[in-house]
Parts: C-alpha cells; structure tokens; sequence
C-alpha cells in the first residue's frame, strides 16, 4: 500500500506518541481517527485538532473505516486487542506499533492474524519524560530514528508502506533491523540506560543535593522520571536481552572500580580514551 492523501489512519492508543502521530498526520492532511479508553482524551485530541473522530467503542463500523492502524498500546494490551478485535479490521489493511520490544510481540501477531491484513513492526526512537495526548508535539520525531522491524510474513508492499510512514512523520533516519537484533539493540541503548538512570537515582536520597547539582547528574538521570507499568512490562518481555546488557556494564563497571582501587591510572586513561572515541560517533552522527 502506498500512502497517499485518501489514506485513512487509525491511532489505538491515544497517549504521548500516538498523540504525536495524529498531530503529524493530521497536519500533513490524512484523515486520522482515535480510539482510546479516555473520553477527555478524545475530547483533546478533537478540540485541539489532532483527529478528525474519535471513540473509546470498538466497533466494526468504526475500525473498518481506515487503511492503516497504529497501535500505540503497552505490549500485552496489544496482543489481547488484536485477539479479540481483528476480525473488524477491513481486508488490505496495514498494521503497526511503536511498541518497545519485538521478538515476544511481532511473531505472536503475525501468527495470530487472519491472512487478509499485514502487521509490520516499527519502533519510533522519540519520546519526552511526560505522558498524554495533551503532550502530543510532532517535532520530537525531528531529529530521531525510526525502526522497522520486518519479518518472512511481511510483503514488500508492507515494508515500503511502514518505511514511508516514518518518512512522512518527520523522522531523520529510517532503517530495519529484525526483531531480534531490535530487541539486543533496544537492549542496550534503551533498557539499560533506563536501568542505569533508575539505579543513579535511587542508591542514595538526594533531595538535598538539588541545589548542587550540575548538568552531568541532570542529564544521566532526565529518563528516571520513568512509566513504572510500561517500563516493568518491557523489561520483563525483553528479560534474556537485558539482563545480558546488564552484565556487559557490571562487568565494566567493576574493571574501572578495579582500576581505581589499583590506582592503576594506565588502565583508567585506557577506559576513558575508548570512552571519548566512542561518544565522538554519537556526535557525528
């Protein structure tokens, strides 16, 4: 499916980034519905522009009316929506996410669908440290990177479909990765550096140290202010992966605690030095 003006979005899941979609698809001129459970959510997203309709009803008549649906719901709900609601979905459609994990997810939907609609993994890199439609901001897709996570069920038609999504949202790289090299990289630049700033924030009170800090604390601990649900849930469907990640870093953690109890500055400016090269990728990118 090629995403032209008369394609008719769907967003399931009305919060920060399926907000951010309706606000970018909307301004860009497709019609965009909502379902979501809140009724003053569909109120904002109506009175503000975002959507054209909306509804906290499945039903058939609704759902059958659009071409694509993103689904912005925590994983397990996603599953359970898709079990009980598919047979409303309208034959051709193309369905997505913005679901933080894959290999747990994708395969079981992929499985489960009737062989009449497509399911294709994406995984939008964007997002703030505050929740709810009444958030929505279609600039976060600017300067960030979108994932798509393809599998052997997926027709090219509904690769170039996903892709094009993400290029008309704004987002600055596209790219595939099947869902379990997703899932290792997810692993490690999201789960991990969450589980970091959790730790960082949580070893020791620091309501006192407010009035000290500086912009390094500030900036390792920005995503501490975490969905303890959302996240939980995601750590968990990814746990192998993750808890890998997590002794990659113990490991070396341990080496650079080593060195300095050594006073082995050699080794401690041999840390460092990789750790300087490496960033500077980040920064050229």
């Amino acid at each position: 499916m090629k995403i032209i003006k008369d394609v008719k979005f769907l967003i399931v899941g009305l919060g920060l980034i399926g907000g951010s979609y309706a606000q970018a698809l909307t301004d860009l001129g497709y019609e965009v519905g909502a379902i979501t459970r809140s009724q003053s959510s569909i109120d904002y997203a109506k009175e503000n522009g975002l959507i054209s309709s909306g509804t906290t009803e499945v039903t058939r008549e609704y759902v059958s009316r659009f071409d694509v649906i993103v689904f912005a719901l925590y994983p397990n709900v996603l599953l359970n929506w898709l079990s009980e609601y598919q047979d409303y979905i309208k034959d051709g459609a193309v369905l997505t996410d913005v679901t933080g994990v894959k290999t747990p997810i994708v395969y079981k939907i992929q499985e489960m669908l009737r062989p009449e609609i497509e399911f294709i993994g994406a995984h939008p890199m964007a997002g703030k440290e505050v929740y709810g439609v009444q958030n929505a901001d279609k600039t976060i897709f600017r300067n960030a990177n979108y994932i798509v996570t393809p599998t052997d069920k997926n027709t090219p038609e509904g690769i170039n479909c996903c892709r094009e999504l993400g290029k008309i949202l704004g987002f600055k790289t596209v790219c595939e990765l099947s869902p379990e090299k997703h899932d290792e990289m997810i692993g490690f630049l999201s789960q991990l550096t969450h589980c970091i700033a959790v730790s960082l924030m949580t070893c020791k009170e620091s309501r006192e140290l407010v009035n000290y800090t500086g912009d390094s604390f500030r900036d390792l601990t920005r995503i501490a202010k975490i969905n303890e649900t959302m996240w939980t849930e995601l750590f968990l469907l990814n746990k192998g992966e993750l808890l890998s990640q997590m002794d990659l870093f113990i490991d070396k953690f341990k080496e650079l605690k080593s060195a300095i109890e050594c006073e082995d500055t050699e080794k401690m400016k041999e840390i460092m030095k990789t750790s300087t090269e490496r960033r500077a990728y980040f920064d050229k990118k």
